[in-house]
């Protein structure tokens, strides 16, 4: 019997028979290629970079570099140094438990006015401290920074040129961190303000984001007061022309891929420490209606001492009031621009950017030690009215009483504590112009994470210092 030759199956027979094997083969295959179709086209160079770091041909150490930063902050009451460390993506990584070595010692470098280099030295055990956590082999790319404030200014130039010059011959000397040009300076009070802004912002997430997304902030020292906020393109546009040798009222800076115009003015002679020997001016010697009764003695501040008595009819937070005004200068200086603080200063003009406000340094830590907020939760959301009522209950306060109704206030600071709540009240309300009722947010540390990190501006510097090292 002859057997059946077999009929040659063309290829559309062949597709044909196996049609439902091929239908479930390219639905798949079709949608990756629409998905590829729709991504964006990348460079050889990316997708090679890519493919190096999943296939493990680029060094472990590579994928997860790390960067440091070594940030001092000389301030008026004492010197700081802050160490950060990075990832590539700059976000904050952990140094064993912490996400920042954070050291502090009194006095300041301006307590050395006459001897610079013993200024120089005193940050010798901070820098120790700090080269101790930056691995050997990264300290020659790690860039230290030392940024004096508010003390240092208040010295004048000499002074305060020959301490600088012997903190930079400390650092060539004895240390092996990377120093930068420009790195030992006495920051003005602009870019102190706009650092705070960059830390906030950037331990909240909002860097990247627009201008409405970010926090306005106003950090309250002992010798300056700072208000930054991010405003729009044509608001910057509008910014009056100030005189040569002041700062200039905006600053663009381009963060996380975003260009930010951010208003910022710095009021030296109006932080907390500085604003009480304002106030003292006001009462020309005599009693002072913002100094607890029982209080006999001086006040001394930048070189000079004040006549501090308090009057024996009891403190007044009306003529107290009265007395901040004439220090903050409200009434007195004429507006020639758009819309103004106090002292004619222009005000920025508000907006998205300033309706979210964060309120650091001596506000939190006054209003911890009147009693109106926690002080050990890192945040608080209180109003300027609160201010206000913890100033009446100050003022009524005599200083005999005061150790015990105010227990965590040092003894230093009691006389003066209805002078310094008055003056944060009459600063919001009537120097910045916000509304009594206004929520505003007491910030001293920021969640980042699962840590909490200072509200303070090294953060801030330490991101420039990075992102112009890139």
């Amino acid at each position: 019997m002859k057997r059946p030759v077999p009929r040659h199956e063309s290829l559309s027979d062949k597709i044909h028979r196996y049609r439902g094997i091929l239908l479930v083969i390219s639905i798949p295959l079709l949608l990756v290629a629409f998905v590829l179709f729709l991504m964006p086209s990348r460079s050889p160079s990316v997708v090679l970079e890519e493919f190096e770091f999943n296939s493990r041909k680029v060094s472990p150490n590579l994928r997860d570099a790390k960067r440091y930063a070594v940030i001092f902050d000389a301030g008026s009451s004492g010197s700081r140094v802050h160490v950060y460390c990075f990832d590539r993506n700059t976000d904050l990584v952990p140094m064993g438990k912490d996400l920042e070595l954070f050291v502090q010692l009194k006095p300041g470098l301006s307590a050395y006015a006459s001897d610079p280099r013993a200024a120089a030295n005193s940050l010798l055990s901070l820098l120790d401290k700090a080269e101790g956590v930056v691995p050997k082999d990264l300290r020659s790319k790690t860039p230290v920074r030392v940024g004096a404030t508010a003390g240092l200014r208040a010295l004048g130039n000499d002074a305060s040129d020959r301490i600088l010059d012997a903190v930079r011959d400390l650092l060539r000397e004895r240390s092996a961190l990377k120093s930068e040009v420009d790195g030992v300076s006495v920051l003005d009070g602009s870019q102190e303000g706009s650092y705070e802004w960059v830390t906030i912002n950037y331990l909240l997430g909002k860097l990247g984001k627009t201008y409405a997304d970010t926090v306005g902030v106003v950090d309250l020292g002992g010798g300056s007061v700072q208000m930054a906020y991010a405003i729009s393109k044509a608001d910057a546009a509008k910014a009056p022309r100030i005189s040569d040798g002041e700062d200039t009222y905006v600053k663009e800076m381009t963060l996380m891929g975003t260009v930010y115009y951010l208003y910022v003015h710095s009021y030296l002679h109006y932080g907390l420490l500085a604003a009480r020997a304002e106030i003292m001016k006001g009462s020309e010697g005599s009693e002072n209606a913002c100094i607890l009764t029982g209080y006999d003695g001086t006040y001394k501040y930048g070189g000079t001492s004040y006549k501090a008595s308090g009057p024996a009819s009891g403190s007044s937070l009306e003529e107290c009031r009265s007395l901040a005004l004439r220090a903050l200068k409200v009434n007195e200086s004429t507006c020639t621009h758009m819309k103004c603080t106090f002292g004619g200063v222009w005000n920025g003009g508000g907006g998205d950017g300033q309706k979210n406000l964060f309120v650091a340094s001596f506000f939190f830590d006054r209003a911890a030690e009147a009693g109106f907020i926690d002080p050990a939760l890192p945040v608080a959301k209180v109003r300027p009215s609160d201010f206000e009522e913890a100033a009446k209950r100050a003022c009524e306060t005599k200083l005999e009483n005061a150790q015990s109704t105010y227990p965590g206030v040092d003894e230093n600071n009691l006389p003066f504590l209805c002078m310094d709540l008055v003056y944060q009240y009459t600063l919001l309300v009537d120097g910045f112009a916000l509304d009594k009722w206004q929520e505003i947010t007491l910030v001293k540390k920021v969640k980042y994470r699962d840590s909490l990190v200072e509200a303070a501006w090294p953060l801030g510097s330490a991101i420039e210092a990075l992102s112009m090292a890139k």
